[in-house]
């Protein structure tokens, strides 16, 4: 029963949020098509004029769509394997959420790599080959550039992918804290009641909040970058002439990928071989990480024959297939770098979570105080590892160098996927155990395997931000690609200005959802409040009448659910514009080189907001789990 509240309630938003980005995919698939100047992007005489950019951001919107309800309907389908798993052993659990988050790994990668390669065959089959008969024997000059006229239209499949991925993030994030904020606020705080406590009706919608938020918009999230990186990589790619003339060196960047979809199988198949006890939960997914980060470093070393010895592009003269491969492993060890850090400073094994507890001994003000710090602190690694990639990648192949670093970083993906799907599944494990009333065991098990969720979803987070940075520095690399221009000169007042208000616009997305999240949640307590008084007057009336005290006294999940859904769909809508608008307004109103300071600062300033907050949250999380054991643990030994 618990299984089927919180599987209909993950449906119903999804269905309700799709409905709307549906509608908003349509909406812009149609604005893109009348605003992107076809004719210029065709070749002349081309019978062809039909919006192909148009095209491809609606198949991206709509694959971005499927990646997150997949992820849903796996999750949803796989915590309650995993609660009944835990009554059995730990280990049989393990491997019930473990292997739900494979499924959503390999399977997401896999979607984005299938669609992109069929929308590219389509488009060569017909756009393509029609320009190109149409010219009647073109010259290698004219065949290079229908070649970079085609990845430019195949670029809408990435901004499909994510602007769905961005509004499925931020609505799902809305309603997963807004739930999380007003179950245990007034649950443990107000009526000191357990986690997952069946009689608090904020439990089911917390529980959903998990598999919306952080399954099924973190697929959406990592769908979209992969598609981005891949796209933007294509399109720098096309700018070189000795990889146009050799097609198997200009889809290099999808054997990337598939190098790391081999690589993270053999990764999982050792963490398969592992028997995992509540001891070494957290060991063996923090070594799936190194494995698959290790054997995709070898596997890509034939790949790499697939490039030139040499080959130049813009700026670049003579770079050599083997620097390409370094700009690849710079990104691919990076990516595991910044997950290991994340786990430093968040996971509750090491010592700055640790401290934070301790300073709660004084209260919440040190607490919070020491909170930001660490987030702060925590930003030197990460921020170390990729100025260290990107200058390596920038030196030696310029944009083209960035992009394969991203995609490097997101080589391992599918395992960043797994470990990353596993926290939540788990999580919802203990919740489904808690509400369905099993034996205490079964909820320790349940709670070992949560507590290396815990550090895992921060390493995926960690991971998220760190290959969203190089992503969005390779389509800022692709923009200026195509607007031909070469730098942002920040002593001329229009780049400048789009540099200072790319910078703050992290901070007013962050504050919008932030104030959503908090709006939600004020809801949710308010209701909340009311039920528990609703629920405290039937048991009395039923005691007084000699009746079952909780006959008719069940909490009202399903109001919960709503209001977490209704908040969560209006509230995404101004974030999400102010990051769709932003960039057409500055592009439209001052020009390319105000697009080109915007999308900078936006980089520089959002990685550093991004790695902090995400960091704090993390250590602030497990910070409350670490008090909440050694306060069972004091509990058990007063017994």
């Amino acid at each position: 029963m618990i299984g089927a509240l919180i599987t209909t309630g993950a449906i119903d938003f999804l269905v309700q949020e799709y409905t709307y980005l549906a509608v908003f995919s349509a909406v812009f698939t149609v604005i893109l098509g009348v605003t992107v100047d076809l004719q210029e992007m065709s070749v002349k005489d081309s019978p062809t004029n039909a919006p192909y950019t148009a095209i491809a951001f609606l198949i991206g919107s709509l694959t971005s769509i499927l990646a997150g309800y997949i992820g849903m309907r796996i999750a949803v389908y796989t915590n309650t394997r995993t609660t009944y798993g835990c009554c059995e052993d730990t280990h049989i659990g393990f491997q019930s959420a473990f292997r739900g988050g494979q499924v959503l790994g390999f399977v997401l990668v896999g979607l984005a790599l299938l669609v992109l390669e069929l929308i590219m065959i389509c488009f060569k089959a017909t756009w393509f080959d029609g320009a190109f008969d149409a010219l009647n024997k073109p010259t290698e000059e004219q065949t290079a550039e229908l070649v970079r006229r085609l990845f430019e239209l195949v670029a809408g499949y990435g901004l499909g992918g994510s602007s769905v991925a961005l509004f499925g993030r931020v609505g799902g994030g809305i309603y997963t804290k807004a739930a999380d904020v007003g179950a245990d606020l007034v649950g443990k705080t107000l009526k000191d009641l357990r986690e997952d406590d069946p009689s608090n009706p904020g439990t089911i919608a917390d529980n959903v909040g998990d598999n919306v938020g952080d399954i099924a918009g973190m697929g959406a999230d990592l769908f979209g970058s992969l598609a981005e990186s891949t796209c933007a990589a294509l399109v720098v790619s096309s700018t070189s002439y000795e990889l146009i003339m050799q097609p198997d060196a200009l889809y290099f960047p999808l054997m990337i990928t598939s190098a790391g979809i081999i690589a993270s199988f053999f990764s999982v198949l050792l963490a398969e071989c592992s028997r995992v006890t509540e001891a070494n939960v957290q060991t063996v997914l923090k070594l799936q990480l190194l494995y698959s980060t290790v054997i995709m470093s070898v596997f890509l070393i034939p790949v790499v024959s697939l490039l030139p010895v040499t080959f130049s592009l813009p700026g670049h003269d003579d770079i050599s297939q083997w620097t390409a491969y370094g700009c690849i492993l710079f990104g691919l060890w990076s990516g595991m770098i910044i997950g290991f850090s994340t786990e430093y400073y968040t996971s509750n094994a090491y010592g700055p979570t640790l401290y934070l507890v301790k300073n709660c001994e004084q209260g919440p003000a040190p607490n919070v105080i020491q909170g930001l710090a660490l987030g702060y602190l925590s930003c030197i690694i990460p921020i170390g590892c990729l100025t260290a990639t990107i200058g390596f990648s920038f030196k030696t192949c310029g944009m083209y160098g960035i992009g394969l670093s991203a995609l490097g970083m997101l080589g391992s993906l599918p395992v960043a996927l797994t470990i990353d799907g596993y926290g939540p599944i788990a999580d919802n494990a203990g919740g489904i155990a808690e509400m369905s009333g099993l034996p205490p065991r079964i909820r320790e098990q349940t709670d070992a395997l949560d507590a290396a969720g815990n550090t895992t979803a921060a390493i995926g987070k960690g991971f998220a931000i760190g290959s969203a940075c190089l992503v969005g520095l390779a389509l800022f690399g692709a923009f200026n690609t195509r607007v031909n221009a070469t730098e942002v000169d920040i002593l001329s007042p229009v780049p400048f200005c789009g540099l200072m208000v790319g910078a703050m616009l992290p901070y007013a997305f962050s504050a919008m959802t932030m104030k959503a999240v908090g709006d939600a949640a004020n809801e949710m307590m308010e209701f909340i409040k009311e039920d528990f008084a609703r629920t405290s007057e039937i048991k009395r009336a039923n005691k007084d009448a000699g009746r079952a005290e909780h006959e008719g006294a069940e909490p009202n999940y399903q109001k919960c659910i709503s209001i977490s859904t209704q908040a969560s769909l209006k509230m995404m809508i101004a974030p999400g514009a102010l990051v769709l608008l932003s960039p057409l307004v500055a592009g439209f109103v001052f020009g390319p080189q105000a697009v080109a300071g915007l999308l900078a600062g936006i980089i520089v300033s959002g990685i550093q907001v991004a790695i902090s907050a995400s960091n704090t949250g993390g250590a602030w999380d497990n910070c409350k789990k670490e008090i909440e054991k050694q306060r069972q643990d004091m509990m058990k030994e007063a017994r």
